[in-house]
């Protein structure tokens, strides 16, 4: 009973090896590389599976998911002969099992070294200034030449990106003055720029102040010559209304004579009025005249007693 006991149990593990050996279960997004008797047979799909035992083997188990690659950082010379370390990182991703089996002893490695001679390669065809304008075409340069080789590897290289470029330090304290000289520069441009505008709203505002000044004293000049005008005009007529005024009244009766006696009178009094201004006495030049106005004032007062 026991030596029985003891077979069944033997026999159990064996089928539970055996079970083993003969079901496998692949992860999603895995790819497990089967060999037979040492020889590629199969590349197992996620899911179940079934090999046949002590035959059949894993050799291979890839991941085909997108996997970073970090390369390390390596020292270029650019064309302009300055030195300059570069770091970056790879993305890629196995899209053939068999041959990145088979293909290459370590893709990694291969990708690895194939990304860092392209890289020596691309920054030894510019100069340092360029190196930090075109990292895209740097990038691109690089994914295409290692995509090349690595399709043999079953592996495809989705891109490349730097990470860090670093010049000496003397290159980059020059690159530092220059940047600093470059923002000077850029700020007593802009200043200037700034006191030229304040300098041009300035003369444009005082030409339009000038503007409107000279305008409002040419409104002015032409009101008050209009307002002299018109007192001028009115002036005028009045004195052309007592001018009439005067010479309907002298062309009525006793008109004539009424004017007379007033020039006599006026004649008089002006006269009077110059006698006393000094010591002196003014006679008048022509006698006669007087004495004959003065005869017409009189005979006026007769007539009009």
């Amino acid at each position: 009973m026991e030596n029985s006991g003891f077979v069944v149990l033997v026999l159990f593990v064996l089928a539970l090896v055996f079970i083993m050996k003969t079901i496998k279960v692949v992860p999603q997004q895995d790819a497990w590389v089967v060999e037979r008797l040492g020889k590629y047979h199969a590349t197992l799909a996620p899911g179940l599976n079934i090999v046949v035992p002590f035959v059949d083997r894993v050799a291979y188990k890839h991941v085909l998911k997108e996997i970073p690659l970090d390369v390390p950082p390596q020292v270029c010379i650019t064309k302009d002969n300055t030195q300059l370390q570069v770091d970056g990182i790879l993305y890629f991703q196995i899209t053939d099992a068999m041959r990145a089996s088979y293909g290459s002893s370590n893709y990694i490695a291969a990708i690895t070294q194939l990304a860092q001679t392209t890289l020596r390669s691309v920054i030894g065809k510019m100069e340092l200034d360029k190196t930090f304008e075109e990292r895209d075409h740097i990038n691109t340069t690089i994914v295409n030449a290692i995509d090349e080789s690595a399709a043999n590897w079953g592996v495809k290289v989705l891109r490349y990106e730097i990470k860090d470029l670093t010049p000496p330090k003397e290159i980059l304290h020059a690159m530092q003055a220059q940047i600093t000289a470059e923002r000077e520069k850029r700020a007593l441009i802009a200043a200037s720029e700034g006191r030229k505008q304040e300098q041009i709203n300035i003369a444009t505002g005082e030409r339009e102040a000038s503007i409107a000044k000279s305008e409002g004293e040419k409104q002015a000049s032409i009101n008050r010559a209009e307002g002299q005008a018109g007192a001028i005009r009115a002036i005028a007529e009045a004195s052309a209304d007592a001018i009439r005024q005067t010479a309907a009244a002298i062309r009525e009766p006793g008109g004539e004579d009424a004017v007379n006696l007033k020039v006599a009178e006026q004649y008089v009094a002006a006269f009077a009025n110059l006698a006393k201004t000094n010591n002196s006495i003014i006679v008048p030049a022509n006698m006669s005249d007087m004495s004959g106005l003065i005869a017409s004032a009189m005979q006026v007062v007769k007539a009009q007693k």
